[in-house]
């Protein structure tokens, strides 16, 4: 009986250890395949042509937009930024977690000062449990204007899409071009103190369409065959504008945005925020020939002025039963676009999104905040001639969170400043809920009209489960906020119109299995409802992707705490982070 045992005892042992020898192996095949990416950005003045005039547009290697980065789930990226330009700059690697490795997150005065003319910096990161399409770009003034490009994660080698593998992949750039140096155009905003010039035109992966003078020549096609699945992975890199896309005559499977997987559904019409991406299956299923891809404003904000122009490029079946020339002379097939104010499209689309399965949403809340969002008019200051307050009435526009304008440093980063215990950069006091409670998308009181600048960020214990209501305000013009979180993807568990109501709105909350994003629509004169676990330290910034609107201030930065021990804490700034 006892060798009985002894042997029994011995099998469950030597069982244990190929367990954990497999267990090893299978951690070790992971680490082998996860691979490296070195990558050099150049960022430079390049001639670039658009509507018929040549302008001098700052770019990386001279690519307009900016190269394409292609990597899979696990893998690390090193990209060596030299900045040959004429201003200052930063890349933000828009999406990524940046797990412990905040240094490396990009936005100007936040996480580090800028690149300087004649200097460099390398970005060093890993990208964890992420999979889709994300996009870098520069997050200093106005230059992501230019300074754009695609992140594309594809699943670890091994693994595979959670639907049928698509024969093509196209990464669809959205992007906003102004036919004047768009530097002098946030700078002449500044000057004044009115709205900036909209843009000229909207473009797809750089080139406007044949809807534009002097433009056909370089409409972008997008390539197809009857039968085919294709994969379009589209970004909105457009600068201050949210944007509709069709496909004429095909409709759109969508598959994952912001680089978390989706619950299938079908839409003719997709809408991005700026800063968002969204995952698209296109089936070849309709007659050969050449459809219209286009894309125009979604504008929300009524009486505010927009460019009400519309980009196109070109779905070509290349198995089209014509020789070149011809093809080229037919004219594709046009789409219509929803109209600009079509916030009704907006909610049903924006409604459609779920995760693909049940998720673990933080029940228990530890921080419940409330965020009013949204414009403002300052006053005009004594010491400021009237053309300095070319706003509405002889003001100054801004822009705020909880009635404060985030103002960013200009001599040393906020995280610097906070893991190095330096005072008089911030103070951690932003406020947990409006210092006013007021009806906000109603007819707000001109007393609530003027925020108050500061440097303010909010406190946050590692591990803390956070939820935040976002709530637009109709100071002003009420609007459609795209606001995103650096460090961080989040559930959105709920949206809706009017004043966030604690009693009744919570019935809305989908606990079971919300959408993941980076970027949230908050809906025009309505709120968003958004949680997430606390669980990488750094300073990371919240903001409205507008960037007109973060120009303003519309903006605030959470200051997470280290945990305990070394993967709860922030790595060490490397030693090549940019001095100020």
């Amino acid at each position: 009986m006892g060798a009985l045992y002894n042997m029994f005892a011995d099998s469950r042992s030597s069982f244990f250890l190929f367990g954990l020898v497999l267990l090893f192996a299978s951690a070790m095949s992971t680490l082998a395949h996860a691979k490296t990416h070195h990558h050099e950005f150049i960022v430079q003045a390049t001639p670039v042509k658009r509507l018929c005039k040549t302008h001098n547009s700052i770019t990386v290697n001279g690519q307009y937009p900016g190269p394409t980065l292609e990597v899979n789930n696990g893998d690390t990226l090193v990209v060596k930024v030299t900045n040959k330009a004429r201003y200052n700059v930063t890349i933000h690697w828009h999406g990524i977690r940046q797990m412990r490795t905040a240094w490396a997150d990009g936005p100007e005065f936040v996480t580090q000062c800028p690149i300087r003319p004649g200097g460099s910096y390398t970005y060093r990161f890993t990208i964890q449990g992420q999979e889709g399409t994300l996009w870098w770009h520069a997050h200093s003034s106005w230059l992501r204007a230019t300074v754009y490009g695609a992140l594309i994660i594809r699943p670890k080698e091994g693994d595979s899409y959670p639907f049928p593998k698509p024969k093509r992949e196209t990464p669809i750039l959205l992007g906003e071009w102004w036919d004047t140096n768009p530097i002098d155009v946030v700078r002449e905003a500044t000057r004044t103190g009115a709205a900036p010039n909209v843009s000229d035109a909207y473009t797809i992966n750089g080139q406007p369409g044949d809807l534009y003078n002097c433009s056909s020549k370089g409409t972008y096609v997008v390539p197809i065959d009857s039968g085919e699945t294709n994969l379009l992975r589209v970004i909105n890199a457009a600068l201050n504008q949210p944007l509709f896309f069709k496909v004429a005559n095909h409709k759109l499977r969508v598959v994952g945005a912001d680089a978390s997987y989706t619950k299938p559904f079908t839409t003719s019409v997709l809408m991005l925020g700026p800063g968002q991406t969204t995952d698209v299956l296109i089936n070849g299923d309709q007659p050969l020939g050449r459809y219209y891809i286009a894309a125009r404003a979604y504008a929300s904000a009524p009486n505010a002025p927009f460019d009400n122009t519309t980009t196109t490029a070109i779905l070509e079946y290349k198995s089209a039963p014509c020789a070149a020339k011809n093809c080229a002379a037919s004219k594709p097939v046009m789409t219509s676009l929803p109209a600009f104010n079509d916030t009704a499209t907006v909610t049903a689309f924006s409604n459609s999104f779920r995760s693909p399965n049940k998720v673990e949403v933080p029940t228990e809340i530890d921080e419940n905040l409330f965020f009013t969002i949204g414009l403002g008019l300052n006053k005009c200051p004594r010491n400021f001639r009237a053309r300095r307050c070319q706003g509405p009435n002889g003001t100054r526009f801004t822009a705020s969170m909880n009635n404060v304008s985030f103002v960013l440093p200009s001599n040393i980063s906020i995280l610097q400043a906070y893991q190095q215990g330096i005072p008089g950069v911030f103070t951690a006091d932003f406020p947990a809920n409006p210092p006013l409670k007021f009806d906000y998308t109603g007819n707000v009181s001109r007393s609530l009209w003027q925020p108050a600048p500061g440097t303010k960020g909010y406190k946050l214990k590692y591990g803390s489960r956070v939820q935040v209501v976002l709530q637009d305000t109709s100071i002003f013009t009420p609007e459609n906020h795209p606001i995103h979180l650096h460090g961080y993807d989040f559930y959105i568990i709920a949206e809706g119109f009017g004043n966030f109501n604690p009693k009744t709105d919570t019935a809305k909350f989908n606990l079971v299995d919300p959408p993941l994003r980076n970027t949230v629509s908050v809906p025009v004169n309505g709120w968003a409802v958004i949680r997430f676990v606390a669980d990488n330290p750094g300073a990371w910034l919240l903001h409205c992707h507008l960037d007109v609107h973060i120009n303003w201030g519309l903006a605030m930065v959470f200051l997470v705490d280290n945990g305990v021990g070394e993967l709860q804490t922030i790595e060490p700034p490397p030693a090549d982070l940019p001095l100020c």
